[in-house]
């Protein structure tokens, strides 16, 4: 019965995947879907599932065959019901069902065909874990193996002849006793670091900050599935750069000019300082409406991400939002002049529906 309830439960699960899957385009690009994330899993409406349910009456009254009544006695109809014009098409029904960040990552990557990445250089750091792998014959008692403690005595009562096929009893002694104790293992973790800046002027509005909130939150979804370590720093930037928390980063908004060679430079000194090269994977993901201070400002960008950040980080990525107010030369001065730079990839996300194809350009080389 538990094998049967198992089975359905996993061909259930497999179900759900494949609605996933079907509609993931459709789910990228819906804020909603962030709001349901819990700590670590998220909710997702899944639609045209039926679970089958008792549906009762709607008033306490006899059913077909019971009461008084004559042949040919129409079954009486609730007259507030069938209201509405005729329509051609099914009712919604939509089954909530929670998936781990872990698996949701897994049907991204399979859906958007990602690489798995492969960490550059000896970005491996050697951690120390415990595992209770071996068995000693000392040890506390509350790690007792009991069977193997068992089957030590069985051992010796039947070599003995101490054991009695009329009266199977079993009794340990202290030299049949097995105890549960940690082997220290070295195991590799590949450290990552992800660097998200954004630009804050006039120019950015809220529809293009809620854009990047839902493309960062399904780049980080893959990330972490990458790394057992990612740790997440934003920066914001107008005319200057500083460090902001994530909610402050979707929220804050500036009226000054845009220099954005301000948050390059924040960028690379946050690398310098505090990130060995040789043991952390980094990534910088930056949006903007493309619209830069000066010409002068983007010839500093090109020469930063030339010179600094492209030699040390494993993927910078430029993401092109579109804006009312923006001028969007940037991504053209980037491409330009950075074309041949194998780390750099630039995305134009012009809406919502952009997200998608955004995320497999960012993702798809497996840096």
């Amino acid at each position: 019965m538990a094998l049967k309830i198992e089975q359905d439960h996993n061909r259930f699960r497999q179900i759900v995947r494949g609605k996933i899957k079907a509609n993931l385009k459709k789910y990228i690009s819906h804020e909603e879907l962030i709001g349901r994330k819990g700590k670590d899993l998220i909710s997702i409406p899944i639609p045209q599932i039926d679970i089958p349910t008792f549906r009762f009456a709607p008033r306490s009254q006899g059913g077909v065959g019971q009461g008084d009544g004559d042949s040919g006695t129409p079954i009486a109809v609730d007259e507030d019901e069938g209201s509405g014009e005729a329509g051609n098409l099914p009712g919604e029904h939509l089954l909530e069902v929670d998936i781990t960040l872990e698996e949701l990552a897994q049907i991204l990557g399979e859906e958007l065909e990602l690489p798995k990445i492969e960490p550059k250089g000896h970005q491996k750091i050697q951690t120390e874990k415990d595992k209770y792998a071996a068995i000693h014959r000392s040890g506390p008692e509350s790690l007792r193996h009991f069977k193997r403690t068992y089957k030590e005595a069985l051992k010796r009562q039947i070599t003995s002849g101490a054991y009695s096929l009329k009266n199977p009893l079993i009794l340990p002694i202290r030299e049949d006793k097995r105890y549960l104790s940690w082997k220290t293992k070295p195991t590799p973790e590949c450290n990552g670091l992800i660097v998200y800046m954004m630009d804050v002027s006039g120019s950015m509005g809220d529809e293009q900050k809620e854009i990047v909130r839902i493309e960062t939150f399904w780049i980080d979804t893959w990330l972490r599935s990458q790394y057992k370590g990612l740790v997440t720093r934003y920066i914001v930037h107008d005319a200057t750069a500083k460090e902001v928390n994530e909610e402050m980063f979707y929220h804050i908004r500036e009226s000054g000019g845009t220099m954005i060679s301000s948050a390059y430079h924040f960028f690379n000194k946050m690398i310098d300082e505090e990130y060995d090269l040789g043991q952390w994977n980094i990534y910088g993901f930056h949006f903007s409406d493309g619209d830069n201070w000066s010409g002068g400002d983007t010839d500093k960008c090109i020469s930063l991400l030339q010179k600094e950040l492209l030699p040390k980080v494993n993927l910078f990525c430029y993401g092109q939002v579109e804006s009312t107010y923006g001028s969007g030369e940037f991504i053209r001065e980037l491409e330009d002049e950075l074309d041949s730079a194998e780390n750099l990839i630039t995305s134009k996300i012009e809406s919502k529906d952009d997200i998608y194809n955004s995320i497999k350009q960012f993702l798809g080389k497996g840096k």
